[in-house]
């Protein structure tokens, strides 16, 4: 693990995670989703912005990965959890961002893991 990946607000996987998340939260300004499918989107956005904000700011904290990893699965299954598969461009932004998420979040968790092992070592 590289230096730069235990240091706070470097983890370049979970900028990458906070980027799908805020995109989310406004996609709904270009894309058609209904209202429950815009609500839903929004707040599956933020609640990824908020778990790649603490993934940053504690890269030990690897529970956040398995999180966000969580969330991602949510923002793949929204479109038909929220009924809004009839609006193409929703579900696919919901689909592509759910899925960089999941993956960004899975290629993290080893660092994170590793981190949060060598911060209970110092201890």
């Amino acid at each position: 693990m590289s230096d730069t990946q235990s240091k706070p607000w470097t983890r370049v996987q979970d900028w990458v995670i906070l980027v799908a998340g805020a995109y989310l939260v406004l996609a709904t300004l270009w894309v058609d989703a209904g209202v429950r499918g815009s609500w839903s989107i929004v707040v599956i956005g933020l609640a990824i912005v908020v778990m790649a904000l603490l993934a940053l700011a504690q890269p030990g904290s690897y529970i956040d990965e398995w999180m966000m990893a969580v969330a991602g699965v949510v923002a793949i299954v929204a479109p038909w959890l929220f009924a809004y598969t009839e609006h193409p461009s929703a579900a696919w932004t919901s689909w592509i961002a759910g899925a960089v998420v999941v993956g960004f979040a899975l290629g993290a968790l080893s660092a994170s893991r590793e981190e949060n092992r060598r911060q209970h070592r110092a201890v």
